[in-house]
């Protein structure tokens, strides 16, 4: 046998005794561990009837706002567009015509404008780079889909109910004022 280096330290080989050989001090320690997770609280929701809180920079489903006289904010400038990192947004812009006053705020509106939510990784860049704050990110989560066209959202499920023609709509899409736009 080699002598050991100052570095090299032996290993205790001691036979175990009866208690070590039935493992009772290693199932007792294993029990006791199950049955302390037993009692905790559990950090799982009953999801549809309880929902976990927010936190307070939780970005989620976008939501294309209106004004107070309920005309749509959005202009069609692309920067939404050009700032997503995913490109996922795209949009084309259509003039505005005589009569249409009370629909569009601006000369310029958005014709078409979808999102493709596969794409998109709710980075919030198209918030801070809307000029009009015509899109905010909600509280809401992207709910499950059972095809990918059914992810690719347009104008008309992104627009947040008119407040003068559907303020009931209007006051359930806003949360009771917890999803009011920010900024």
């Amino acid at each position: 046998m080699q002598p050991l280096t100052s570095r090299a330290k032996a290993v205790d080989r001691k036979p175990m005794n009866l208690w070590e050989k039935m493992y009772i001090p290693a199932i007792a320690k294993g029990m006791s561990i199950t049955f302390g997770h037993m009692f905790k609280k559990k950090p799982t929701v009953n999801y549809p009837e309880k929902k976990r809180p927010f936190s307070p920079v939780f970005r989620g489903l976008h939501v294309l706002n209106r004004d107070e006289e309920g005309r749509e904010r959005c202009t069609a400038c692309g920067l939404c567009a050009v700032a997503c990192p995913a490109e996922a947004i795209t949009m084309e812009g259509a003039e505005r015509m005589p009569g249409e006053e009370k629909l569009y705020r601006e000369e310029k509106y958005a014709a078409k404008y979808e999102i493709n939510m596969l794409r998109c990784i709710f980075c919030g860049l198209c918030e801070e780079a809307c000029p009009k704050d015509a899109i905010y990110l909600s509280e809401t989560f992207a709910p499950a889909n059972y095809t990918r066209k059914g992810f690719i959202y347009g104008k008309e499920e992104l627009l947040i109910p008119n407040p003068v023609t559907q303020p009931a709509e209007f006051a359930q899409a806003r949360g009771g004022g917890s999803e009011a736009p920010r900024g």
